[in-house]
């Protein structure tokens, strides 16, 4: 049972790296400290494994960002101390795949890695630590640092512009799940969604770190951990149905606010089609008027040209009758 409900944590996660490029990029630049610029191209570099019970599932989490930096994320909910030697071995895998050769020399590029603490309890380290021992040659210290979500504000997750990670948010008060109905519960339970999630993830709409789709996508994630954590207990049946209420009032609400804005985009859009086509039109209007003054030039150019050759004619006769003239004078 355990080992499912992680599967549900970790597809989820995978899902919320299938965002956009802005949202997707935005998580990766709040997670490694980056600066990636928001249309930055991303590549995902899915693989499969095959555990022990012989299930296949998604391995590993690595994403490239502009064919050149890779990033392996690794969601946990529970602590795992053979973490950082199943992280290494897809890193490496990675890094097999994308070998490159210098010379005579083979080189292993690793992606960046970071281990998620979606949830935990007890004492987690802050980097997790493995020993790479090449005998004569030395060794290395291969590290991979920690995350703990339960330890990010929700005003740090949106300072960070890491909104995509704002569904798991929920399990801060995941143990209310294993508590009876109250209505302090309540109440912590619905400030929690309405204004550390919700609120959130409207702002960050609105200042361009997600797209429409993507608010659309993290809010049905956020009611899909809602159901799941805080529904599986008859204890909080009551809970789950005023809280579940009112999430759909404020999705409803978001949704009509944002049709309204696609619907003023789309007129804006059409009227500046308009005006595109009546300037095009002015436009092949001025063009056709040039054509014109083109051609009425050319002929003007062409008379004067007629008109030059005559007074050239002219002027040679007119020289010619003074010679002769000149001819007559001298016999006389």
């Amino acid at each position: 049972m355990a080992e499912k409900i992680a599967q549900i944590y970790d597809k989820l996660f995978k899902k919320i790296l299938t965002l956009s490029s802005v949202a997707v990029t935005n998580l990766i630049n709040g997670l490694f400290g980056t600066d990636y610029p928001p249309d930055s191209k991303i590549t995902y570099n899915w693989t499969e494994s095959e555990s022990k019970d012989l299930t296949r599932r998604l391995a590993d989490t690595i994403v490239t960002i502009g064919c050149s930096h890779s990033y392996h994320m690794e969601a946990q909910m529970e602590r795992d101390n053979d973490i950082v030697l199943r992280v290494f071995e897809y890193g490496f895998g990675h890094a097999y795949q994308n070998r490159q050769k210098a010379g005579e020399r083979l080189i292993y590029y690793f992606p960046e890695p970071k281990i998620i603490y979606l949830y935990c309890e007890g004492n987690i380290p802050a980097t997790y630590e493995l020993t790479l021992d090449f005998g004569a040659q030395g060794g290395f210290l291969y590290r991979v640092p920690v995350l703990k979500l339960p330890d990010i504000t929700a005003q740090e997750l949106n300072d960070r512009k890491m909104i995509a990670l704002i569904p798991f948010h929920l399990l801060k008060l995941r143990k209310l799940s294993e508590e009876k109905y109250s209505e302090e519960n309540i109440t912590k339970l619905t400030y929690l969604i309405q204004n550390d999630i919700i609120q959130n993830i409207e702002n960050n709409l609105n200042v361009g770190n997600i797209t429409v789709a993507d608010a659309r996508q993290l809010m049905s994630y956020t009611r899909l951990l809602y159901r799941h954590i805080y529904t599986r207990y008859a204890e909080m049946e009551v809970i789950a149905e005023m809280t579940d209420e009112s999430i759909m009032t404020e999705v409803d609400l978001f949704y009509k606010e944002l049709d309204e804005k696609i619907r003023q985009i789309a007129e804006l859009d059409s009227a500046i089609v308009e005006k595109e086509n009546a300037i095009a039109e002015k436009d092949n209007t001025i063009a056709e008027k040039d054509n014109t003054i083109a051609e009425k030039d050319n002929t003007i150019a062409e008379k004067d040209n007629t008109i030059a050759e005559k007074d050239n004619t002219i002027a040679r006769q007119n020289a010619e009758i003074q010679r002769l003239q000149a001819l007559l004078n001298n016999q006389q």
